[in-house]
């Protein structure tokens, strides 16, 4: 148990890094510490990477994949390891849920309810055992016996965001596993503990040596991982900018690379929709992680005879939201993750209303909060979706409102946008919904609410990413296809 200023850390060893099966001191004293976003207090204090870290990480999940057993074992064998992993992390859900509310200022009770269903997560996963067409038979032209076979892609360098660092960690390293690929987690600066709770349940459930490696780095250590040969492929979920980068250097070597960037989701309230009831479904969401979700719908579309009745109904639903300390039971919307993210999240306020966009509510500090990353739930009417708050990602509970002439006009300006990550139509008519669904460019379109699957898959158009996470469609990008051609069938072909 490491106790930081006060605050209780449920783990063992946050001053070394997960390499090879085991914690391994770091390299040099570099640190980074983890500050309380509500409290801005040191939370935690961990191991910064440099160069031979990462090449010893690498080199480990290297040498599990070309010469352990791993990517040897049948899938059946693999799932068992997986699910003793969901155990684990089922059994350390209240850990998880003080961990991720401490480091990122979630909700603790909803850190509670989502850290219960990552579990599922591995489960879902070891299921693809059985059910996953990992050989199929083929008749190929010109005779013989085809086999078409879906082999792991090797090592993967898995980069995972602040926000939902848990979340999106077990994304990657779960499809991961199952197809028999060994991983390098390299978790955010920003929150970098849930990946040492990660850390511990790979190794209290036995997983093989090198199959799961974790460190934490800055974006000049990261780029390094992208870079060493060593590593196959490359699944980074973060900022459009950095996805950029990341698929130009993996371009430079053909690695495989799977991207889940930014987004600036566009909610369609159509003329049949209850404004109360859309305002009460699009406040609720612009709140959840104080807005600090990719797939947010902060783009609000509404027609022009109906925008100060939906502002003015958005306003009196924010004017409801406590905002507080994460682990008051009586808080409905926390902090910031970080300083840096409210000065960003003020910053492009400002800059909204400087471009003619009108404050309705929020923009502020709340009264009696003088510590802490908060700011008010904040509505920005009359927006012009050119305008910087309609087209930059602001990652803060920040709803912009947009005025539209026609419903055709609500399509092309949910559509003009360099993102396509998510999206909502709110009406009383499944059947219009479904006619607005097709014809805008989004990875998900909800129905009357903020929405979207990764049972199903999850993923964007445009520059909010390349591929899918979640269910069959993200289990893909971790294997190769291979086509065997025999004169016979073998006796042993599975």
């Amino acid at each position: 148990m490491t106790t930081v200023t006060g605050t209780s850390v449920p783990l063992t060893h946050l001053d070394a890094f997960y390499i090879g099966g085991e914690w391994v001191r770091p390299s040099s004293d570099d640190s980074v510490e983890v500050i309380q976003p509500a409290t801005e207090d040191v939370y935690a204090t961990v191991p910064f990477a440099r160069e031979s870290d990462m090449n010893r990480a690498v080199a480990a999940a290297r040498e599990a994949f070309d010469n352990g057993p791993w990517p040897r074992l049948t899938h059946k064998e693999r799932a068992g390891y997986m699910r003793a992993m969901a155990d684990e992390l089922r059994r350390r859900t209240d850990d998880l849920a003080g961990i991720w509310a401490s480091e990122m200022g979630i909700l603790h009770v909803d850190a509670v309810t989502r850290g219960a269903r990552i579990p599922g997560i591995y489960e879902t996963y070891a299921g693809f055992a059985d059910t996953f067409d990992w050989t199929e038979r083929h008749e190929p032209a010109g005779g013989g016996f085809g086999l078409l076979l879906r082999e792991p892609v090797g090592v993967v360098g898995a980069i995972i965001p602040w926000n939902a660092p848990i979340v999106a960690a077990s994304f990657k390293i779960a499809p991961a596993l199952i197809a028999g690929c060994t991983v390098v987690l390299k978790s955010a600066p920003e929150a970098p503990v849930s990946a040492y709770l990660l850390a511990e349940v790979a190794h209290s459930v036995g997983l093989p040596p090198g199959v799961l490696n974790i460190v934490t780095a800055d974006r000049e250590v990261s780029e390094l991982l992208v870079r060493n040969r060593g590593i196959d492929k490359i699944s980074f979920t973060g900022s459009t900018v950095a996805g950029k980068k990341i698929a130009e250097i993996c371009a430079q070597r053909v690695a495989r690379v799977n991207l889940e960037l930014g987004g600036k989701s566009a909610a369609l309230v159509l003329d049949d929709y209850d404004v109360a009831t859309a305002a009460a479904s699009l406040a609720g969401s612009a709140t959840e992680l104080t807005g600090q979700v990719c797939s947010a719908l902060t783009r609000v579309i509404v027609s022009r005879h109906r925008h100060d009745e939906l502002v003015e109904a958005l306003s009196a639903e924010f004017a409801k939201v406590r905002v507080g300390n994460q682990f008051d039971a009586n808080t409905d919307m926390g902090p910031v993750a970080m300083e840096r993210q409210l000065d960003k999240v003020n910053q492009l306020v400002a800059e909204g209303i400087q471009q003619g966009a009108t404050l309705a509510a929020g923009g502020r500090r709340p009264e009696g909060l003088e510590r802490g990353y908060f700011i008010e739930p904040t509505i920005l009417g009359n927006v012009d979706n050119h305008s910087v708050v309609a087209s930059d990602e602001i990652f803060g509970p920040v709803l912009s409102v947009i005025p539209a002439d026609n419903e055709q006009d609500q399509i092309r300006i949910a559509n003009d946008s360099r993102y396509g990550l998510n999206a909502a139509v709110f009406t009383d008519d499944e059947d219009r919904a479904w006619e607005f669904a097709r014809q805008i460019r989004s990875g998900t379109v909800g129905h009357n609410a903020h929405r979207n699957s990764h049972a199903i898959a999850f993923g964007g158009f445009k520059e909010s990413g390349i591929g899918r996470e979640g269910g069959r469609e993200g289990l893909m990008p971790y294997t190769e296809t291979k086509v065997i051609i025999l004169d016979r069938e073998p006796k042993n072909a599975v």
